[in-house]
């Protein structure tokens, strides 16, 4: 089995915030009524780009979908959304089927004591339509949050827990792949985590992967560290832009985000032809000399 491992630094989320916006997410659509497809918050603002298309609101089996997007017309059907549970205290759980590429992926997401939340689940399975047993793959994930908040209540000079919080698994006809991540406290306060990747064939195709391994480790390797880099650089980027607001006023701003559509970067219009021609040239960047 080829094994890849590397560990990012990433700001801590704090747990007392990050529980208090689960309810307020959860108290909202719990409060929401529907009208018309719309989603109404309580105090009657739609939610932006989400509709009722078929069933009862919160009921399993109710249907959501986006609102229709002129600038994104043509560009594909829509995904869909399907409710298999609402029960707050207990347990919500969406199911959604997605077509990209040629592939079909149906995607179930269950997250346990939403209102504070307990584990978040993750299942999916993946085909091409026009494809054989090759274009087949499955998927399941598991975030056991109690035990996350857990592993960073230790002390930061203490070894990491033994049972990895996180663990995810894929499965192919040629190979299955673990994935583990483990965080821990640093001493300035963010926290330290560690991904680990487990790679390796499946029956009498074992021989064949260590083989093609043995010879694709290095950018296996490299691919699997930008990718962990990538991930923690969008936390970061996350978590700057969370706003530090609690109890009614981080409720209202989180009514402010389900309603209000997300800002758009504005094009910057290129300048005429005759605009471009009466700028003088910026000069180039000198040549170095050599001495």
């Amino acid at each position: 089995m080829a094994r890849f491992e590397h560990t990012v630094r990433v700001a801590a989320l704090d747990r007392g915030w990050f529980e208090e916006a689960a309810g307020h997410v959860v108290d909202l659509f719990e409060a929401s009524r529907e009208q018309g497809g719309a989603l109404l918050l309580p105090d009657g603002r739609p939610v932006h780009g989400l509709r009722l298309l078929k069933g009862r609101h919160l009921q399993p089996g109710a249907e959501y979908g986006e609102t229709p997007d002129p600038e994104k017309d043509g560009a594909g059907a829509p995904e869909t959304a399907v409710l298999r549970e609402w029960r707050p205290s207990r347990a919500v759980e969406v199911e959604s089927l997605v077509a990209e590429e040629g592939m079909s992926m149906r995607v179930r997401i269950r997250l346990r004591e939403p209102r504070t939340p307990r584990a978040l689940e993750l299942s999916l399975d993946g085909h091409n339509p026009k494809g054989g047993a090759l274009y087949r793959f499955s998927g399941r994930g598991k975030a056991d949050l109690h035990a996350w908040w857990a592993a960073l209540d230790r002390p930061a000079a203490a070894p990491p827990t033994a049972r990895a919080p996180v663990v995810g698994k894929a499965v192919h006809r040629l190979a299955k792949a673990r994935l583990t991540v483990t965080p821990r406290p640093a001493e300035d306060g963010s926290w330290q985590v560690r991904a680990v990747l487990g790679v390796r064939g499946r029956w009498l195709l074992r021989p064949v992967g260590a083989v093609a391994l043995f010879f694709a480790r290095g950018p296996v390797a490299r691919g699997f560290r930008e990718a962990v880099e990538s991930a923690a650089e969008e936390w970061n980027t996350a978590l700057a832009e969370l706003t530090p607001l609690h109890g009614e006023a981080l409720r209202a701003e989180i009514a402010d985000a389900l309603t209000e559509p997300p800002e758009r970067p504005e094009r910057a219009e290129r300048p005429e032809r005759s605009e471009r021609a009466e700028r003088p040239e910026r000069p180039g960047p000198e040549e170095p000399k050599v001495l």
